[in-house]
C-alpha cells in the first residue's frame, strides 16, 4: 500500500508479518499517541483509519479497531467512491469484516474495490484488491466446502493469477503466488501447484514473510496428502501451523492444526492428531479469549462512556434547577416555556401563568435571619409543588418570586389559572410558620397575578406582572387576574 498510508503504519503491518509482536506493539502505541483517529491531512483519513482498525485487530486492542473500523466507514463515500485509496479502504474493510466474522457484506466489498481500482487505473492497487478477494474466497471455499468450492476456488485462481501480473516484487506478489497455489491445489492441479507453493515458500523464507511461508507450506501439505505421501504431508503442515503461531493468525492456525491432525489420523498417530487438535483448542480458545477481552473492555468503555454522560446530563439538569429550592430555575422556564405553550395552543386549550410574591419577605429576613428566610422559600416551594399538578411548570424565578405555568390540556383549563391560584394563596395564608420562624409579627403570605394565553411567555408574564402589582395595591394577600381576558373568576382576598 506504498503511496497510501503513513511509513509509520506500514512498519508496524511489516512487524506483524515477521512475527514481531512486541515490537509491533510499541511501534502502534508511538503511532496512536496523538490519537488513534489523528491522521495528517496529506492522507486519505478513511483509508488510513481502516488500515490501523486491522492492526488494532491483529494486536487484540478489540475496541479500539472497531473504533477505528466504524470511524473509518463513516469517512468513507459509499455513494460515489471513487480512486484507489477508496478501493483500497472499501478492501480493506471487507477483509476485516470477513475476519472478525461479519460475512454479510465483506465478499460485496472486495468485489466492488476491484471493480474501483479498475476504474481508477491503478496497477498497484488493483493488485492489493485482486490478493485480498482471492484470500477470502479460497478460505471462503476450504471451510465450507459444500457451498460451490470448485467456483471459489476457480474464481479465486483468476484472482490470484491478475494480481501477480500487476504487482511489483514484494508482499502482495508474493501472497498472491501461494494463494495462487492453494487455489489450483482445490482444483486438483497438483503439479503446478506445487511448483508455485514451492516458488512462494522460498520468497517467503527469503524476505521473513511469515504469511507467505505459512500458506505455501500448508498448499505442499495438501498436495502431498493428496498423493498419499502423509510423512511430508504431516511436516508441511506442521510448519504452516508453526509459522501462523509465530504471526497469531487465528484463522490460519485453527484450519491449519485441523489439516494437522487429520493427517496425524490418516498416519495412525493418536500422539500426533491428539497434539493437534490440542492446538486447535488453543486458537479457538485463544480466539474466545481475545474476543471476550474485547467485549469486556467495550463494556468497561461503555460503562464509562454511559457514566460521563449521566453526569454530564446531571450538569445540564443543575444548570436548570434552583439549588434551594430544587425548583425550575428562570433559565429553564425560559428554555421549557415554548415548547409546552406551543404544545398547549396545538390542543387548543388556554396556557395560564400564575406569578407569586411572598408579602413581608424583607422583613422575615430583617427579623429572623436570612437562613429563617431560605427556610420560607423552601416552605413556600413545598406548598407550590402540593397545590400544583404533576404537569404545571413551577419556578423560582428570582428572590421571593415565583411562577408557575399551566399547560394542561384539559377541559378546565379555561379557569384553570385562578383556581389554582387561589389554592396557592389559602395553602401560605393558612400554614404553620411557628415551626420555621417562632413568633414573629407577620406571618408570610403570597400576592398573586393570574393571566391566560396567548401563547407566549413574554406576553404572559407582563399581564401577570400588572395584576401582581394590583395585588399589592389593593393589601396583598390576594389573586387579581389580568383583566384583558375575563374569566369566571372575581379577584380573591384573604
Amino acid at each position: 500500500m506504498v503511496g497510501h498510508i503513513p511509513a509509520e503504519d506500514r512498519q508496524v503491518r511489516l512487524l506483524l508479518d515477521s512475527g514481531r509482536f512486541a515490537a509491533a506493539g510499541e511501534a502502534f502505541d508511538e503511532l496512536v499517541a496523538a490519537g488513534s483517529n489523528h491522521v495528517d491531512a496529506e492522507w486519505n483519513r478513511a483509508t488510513v483509519l481502516v488500515h490501523r482498525a486491522s492492526l488494532a485487530w491483529r494486536l487484540e486492542r478489540i475496541p479500539l479497531a472497531l473504533e477505528l473500523l466504524a470511524e473509518g466507514w463513516t469517512e468513507l463515500d459509499v455513494d460515489r467512491p471513487v480512486g484507489s485509496a477508496a478501493a483500497h479502504t472499501i478492501s480493506m474493510l471487507g477483509y476485516l469484516l470477513e475476519t472478525i466474522g461479519h460475512r454479510g457484506p465483506a465478499l460485496e466489498l472486495m468485489a466492488l474495490a476491484v471493480q474501483i481500482a479498475r476504474d481508477a487505473d491503478d496497477p498497484g492497487a488493483l493488485a492489493h484488491c485482486l490478493c485480498r478477494e482471492g484470500n477470502t474466497r479460497v478460505f471462503r471455499a476450504v471451510t465450507r466446502p459444500a457451498v460451490a468450492s470448485a467456483e471459489q476456488f476457480a474464481k479465486a485462481r483468476d484472482l490470484f493469477d491478475e494480481s501477480q501480473s500487476l504487482a511489483r516484487p514484494g508482499q502482495v506478489k508474493r501472497s498472491a503466488l501461494a494463494g495462487y497455489a492453494r487455489a489450483l491445489a482445490g482444483l486438483g492441479e497438483w503439479e503446478t501447484a506445487e511448483q508455485a507453493a514451492k516458488e512462494a515458500l522460498a520468497l517467503g523464507r527469503a524476505a521473513d514473510d511469515w504469511f507467505t511461508s505459512s500458506v505455501a507450506n500448508w498448499v505442499l501439505a495438501v498436495v502431498r496428502r493428496s498423493r498419499g505421501y502423509l510423512e511430508e504431508a504431516r511436516t508441511y503442515a506442521s510448519r504452516a501451523l508453526d509459522a501462523a503461531e509465530t504471526i497469531r493468525d487465528t484463522m490460519l492456525m485453527m484450519q491449519f492444526s485441523r489439516d494437522l491432525a487429520a493427517i496425524c489420523e490418516a498416519l495412525c498417530d493418536p500422539v500426533g492428531e491428539a497434539a493437534a487438535l490440542r492446538r486447535t483448542v488453543a486458537a479457538s480458545r485463544t480466539a474466545v479469549d481475545v474476543l471476550q477481552e474485547g467485549l469486556g473492555q467495550a463494556l468497561e468503555q461503555r460503562r464509562v462512556a454511559v457514566q460521563a454522560q449521566r453526569m454530564a446530563l446531571a450538569a445540564r439538569e443543575a444548570a436548570l434547577r434552583d439549588p434551594l429550592t430544587g425548583l425550575t430555575n428562570r433559565l429553564g422556564l425560559e428554555r421549557r416555556a415554548p415548547v409546552l405553550l406551543e404544545h398547549t395552543a396545538a390542543l387548543g386549550r388556554i396556557p395560564w401563568l400564575v406569578l407569586i410574591d411572598v408579602d413581608w419577605f424583607k422583613d422575615v429576613n430583617d427579623m429572623a435571619g436570612h437562613t429563617a428566610g431560605d427556610v420560607v422559600l423552601q416552605e413556600v416551594a413545598h406548598l407550590l409543588r402540593r397545590e400544583c399538578r404533576a404537569d404545571d411548570l413551577i419556578c423560582r424565578w428570582a428572590g421571593d418570586e415565583f411562577v408557575v405555568l399551566l399547560v394542561d390540556g384539559s377541559e378546565e383549563s379555561r379557569d384553570a389559572g385562578p383556581v389554582v391560584a387561589e389554592r396557592i394563596r389559602a395553602a401560605v395564608h393558612s400554614h404553620d410558620w411557628r415551626l420555621v420562624l417562632g413568633q414573629i409579627t407577620k406571618e408570610p403570605t403570597v400576592s398573586i397575578g393570574v393571566a391566560a394565553g396567548p401563547a407566549n411567555l413574554e406576553h404572559l408574564f407582563a399581564a401577570a406582572d400588572i395584576a401582581l402589582y394590583r395585588a399589592k395595591r389593593a393589601g396583598r394577600n390576594r389573586v387579581e387576574i389580568d383583566r384583558s381576558r375575563p374569566t369566571a373568576e372575581s379577584p380573591t382576598t384573604g
